[in-house]
Formats: C-alpha cells, structure tokens, sequence
C-alpha cells in the first residue's frame, strides 16, 4: 500500500538529497539540474519509511502542495526526460484548476436505468467509465463516434520542447492515460480525478498530448476530468498554444454535468 504523500512526508528526503549534490549552489537561472533515480537512492538510503526512500513517491509531485519545501522556497518543479531521469527546473510548472462557476447542465441520460456497479468503489477510472457510458465524453466534444481506444501506462517516444525557457528532451517516460478515444476527426485523452484539485501539473496532460500527437495525425483533445458529487461531473478543456512550449497550456473551455436519469 502507498503512503500519503505530502509535502512534510518527502520534505527530510529532497532536504537530503540537495544536501549531497550541492543543489542548492545551482545556478537554476542558467540551466535546469539534472538527477537520476540512482543518485537519489543513495542519498535516501538511510531513510527508514517507504514514503521517505521510494523514487517513484518522491518524485511524485502532482500538485504545487505537494511539492517539498525546498521546491516551494526556490520556486521549482520536477520534469521526469528519461526512464529514471529527472530535471529539476525553476519556473511554476502547474497549471490552476479554476472552479467551474456556471451553473450545472442536466444531462438527460439514455439509461432507463442507474449502474449500480459502477458505484462500487472511489476510483477516477470507475467514474470516467460511467461518463463515457451515458456519453457525456461524447457530449462536451460533442463528437458521436468516440470509441475507447487507450488505457494505462505506455511509454514516450523521443521528443524535444521548451519548459521554462530551458529545452529539453523526452524519450521513454512513463505516461498513464485514464481515458482514451478516438474519432473520426480527433483523439480525446482524459487526466481524471475523484478528489477536488485547484491545479495539476502540466505534465500531465502535455506528456501525453506530445505522445500521441506521434502516433496519429489526427489533432488531439486534451481534457481534465472530475467527479465532484453524487452524478456531477466536472470538465475542463486544455489546449497548447505552442506544441513545443509546456508553458503555452492554456484553459479553453469548462462545464459542469449533473446526471438525470429518466422516471
């Protein structure tokens, strides 16, 4: 089982690894620095808690609050460009989550019936299922011939951007896609959430967005998803002004759903 992770749970770990590659000298303005899983390892391996000495948890920093306190303080963020390589990169790297303010869209289900085992459970994937099944994914691209085509983890082909300024290069990153369709004229890849988040890190989607934007032709639709009460389901629209700008992300469009299931 995972631990948490919070901010204090890596805080001791990042604390330990700048101490022992000197980190902190790093002139950050220049260039981003780089570190492997294995240098982190030796710097945590005396780190008693999984949450402590596990890279992959340390190295997990989804959310701005959950960065380590040396990340908040020096303004940083964590970018993965290899299989167990990282830069750490000065810049903010996360993207808001703004709260959809307008008021919920009913949406006339075609079921004559509720799924009851799709309310088994708390998973992001179990509610993306639900929406995609009562074709509310369909309905917010409104594109009907969407089919579920991706799922899980794959990995990146080699590809080049800018984040920060800073260029770099991407090959053979782990990416998990909760959702994935394709269309006639499109292919829709979804980052879902069962919990409320104010913001993400763009990673998420751009890694992703780049990754397949190699394998089709066809122009990619990059979508943040939430389930936020009983039947409402939030949706958020992102698109890249640049492909080769992480930075360029930007928040084209926004609803909220709430299921109505017929008498």
């Amino acid at each position: 089982m995972v631990e948490h992770i919070t901010e204090s749970s890596t805080t001791r770990s990042w604390d330990a690894i700048f101490d022992e590659y000197d980190i902190g000298d790093h002139d950050f303005d220049a260039e981003p620095f780089f570190i492997s899983a294995a240098q982190i390892k030796v710097a945590c391996q005396d780190f008693e808690r999984t949450a402590e000495k596990e890279v992959r948890i340390l190295c997990k920093q989804d959310t701005r609050e959950s960065r380590p306190r040396v990340f908040h303080e020096m303004g940083l963020f964590l970018l993965p460009v290899k299989n167990g390589e990282y830069s750490i990169i000065k810049g903010d790297g996360y993207v808001d989550i703004p709260p959809i303010q307008s008021p919920p869209i009913e949406y006339q289900s075609d079921f004559t019936f509720k799924l009851e085992t799709a309310r088994v459970g708390n998973s992001e994937m179990q509610y993306l299922d639900s929406a995609y099944a009562f074709s509310l994914i369909r309905h917010f691209v409104q594109d009907d011939s969407l089919v579920l085509t991706i799922r899980g983890r794959k990995y990146t082909p080699e590809f080049r951007f800018h984040a920060s300024g800073f260029p770099l290069t991407a090959r053979s990153v782990q990416t998990e896609i909760d959702g994935g369709y394709e269309g006639k004229d499109q292919v829709v890849l979804i980052e879902a959430k069962n919990t409320k988040a104010s913001n993400t890190i763009i990673r998420q989607i751009y890694y992703p967005f780049r990754q397949w934007q190699e394998h089709t032709g066809k122009p990619i639709t990059t979508l943040f998803f939430q389930r936020t009460g009983d039947d409402e389901y939030h949706i958020w629209k992102f698109g890249f002004d640049d492909k080769d700008d992480y930075d360029s992300v930007r928040l084209l469009q926004s609803t909220r759903y709430r299921i109505i299931f017929p008498h």
